[in-house]
């Protein structure tokens, strides 16, 4: 009796778990919320639009000019074919009203505009192109000299020919106030080209060429000498490679690159002559030296390679000076 008792005991215990138990989940779940898969991204609300401007509102709005939207180019097809050679056909512009306004010039400095330093400048004046001479600014009389009246006289009874030229002066310190033009150097002796030269200078050059260069010829070729080529004589410049005036600033220098006999032989001053012309130019090279303070040709430097320069350059004590 007390065992069936226990037995539907525990029936009554066991029996509402295991109805439980066979229940299906879902009705089991069916109180709770249906939750998403994937969590949903917050969309952000949508800025109310704003107000179209005009181009002279947007830049009176933001202080700069709107940019202007570049035009889409069109289809390959409508557009010109390039030429296989020559310069590409010119392009139509995209925006020609969006070019904009040209940049306002920086106004020119004073004493700019001609390429000269004005007043004030960092590293003053530019410095002169050659440096004077005491001769640049001598007193000029207004009536030729007696000294210069003398030589005119002198060089006729050379038998000289020549003409008064013009003076010469130049803001660089160049002077020449009597100058002559020298024709010839003595009746047999001609000079080619006319120089203008000074009457000292002419004088020492006539007397040089009559007692020295022709007998040298005759000598040597058997010839006379018929005519003095010369390369330069007046000549407003500096020294080669200095600022220092030449001799040729004054008048003062005659520069010789031929000599021709009177059969018609031709000795040109040069570097390396033959051996029979070396041995002429040799001897009045160095005869020149004394009637003339300076003497200068082939050896001496590359700017006296292919003449002889002869000057009378004031030196003290009557100095020369001979290379």
């Amino acid at each position: 009796m007390h065992t069936c008792k226990r037995r539907l005991f525990s029936l009554i215990l066991i029996l509402p778990l295991a109805t439980f138990a066979v229940m299906p989940h879902g009705f089991a779940d069916s109180g709770r919320p249906a939750l998403p898969v994937r969590a949903p991204v917050p969309q952000a609300a949508p800025a109310p639009p704003l107000p179209e401007l005009s181009p002279a509102a947007e830049v009176q709005a933001t202080g700069q000019a709107a940019i202007p939207t570049p035009r889409p180019r069109p289809p390959a097809a409508q557009r010109p074919e390039r030429p296989m050679f020559g310069p590409p056909l010119p392009e139509t512009p995209l925006h020609a009203e969006a070019v904009p306004a040209a940049v306002p010039v920086p106004p020119v400095r004073p004493g700019r505009a001609s390429g000269k330093p004005s007043t004030g400048e960092m590293f003053g004046p530019p410095a002169p192109k050659m440096l004077p001479d005491k001769r640049s600014h001598a007193e000029r009389p207004t009536t030729m000299p007696a000294d210069e009246t003398a030589c005119r006289a002198r060089l006729k009874l050379l038998g000289a020919e020549f003409e008064e030229a013009a003076p010469q002066s130049n803001a660089d310190g160049c002077a020449l106030p009597f100058p002559l033009k020298l024709k010839r150097l003595a009746a047999s002796i001609d000079i080619a080209p006319d120089a203008v030269i000074n009457c000292a200078a002419a004088e020492a050059s006539a007397r040089f060429a009559t007692n020295v260069i022709s007998p040298a010829a005759k000598a040597e070729f058997g010839e006379e000498l018929a005519t003095v080529g010369q390369a330069s004589a007046y000549v407003c410049r500096p020294r080669n490679g200095t600022r220092k005036l030449s001799e040729h600033a004054f008048g003062n220098a005659l520069d010789i690159s031929r000599f021709t006999l009177t059969k018609g032989t031709a000795i040109d001053v040069e570097p390396a002559p033959p051996a029979k012309n070396a041995k002429f130019l040799s001897q009045i090279r160095k005869a020149a030296c004394g009637p003339f303070k300076t003497v200068l040709g082939p050896g001496s430097d590359a700017d006296h390679a292919l003449h002889f320069h002869f000057d009378l350059a004031p030196r003290r004590n009557g100095g020369t000076f001979c290379q």
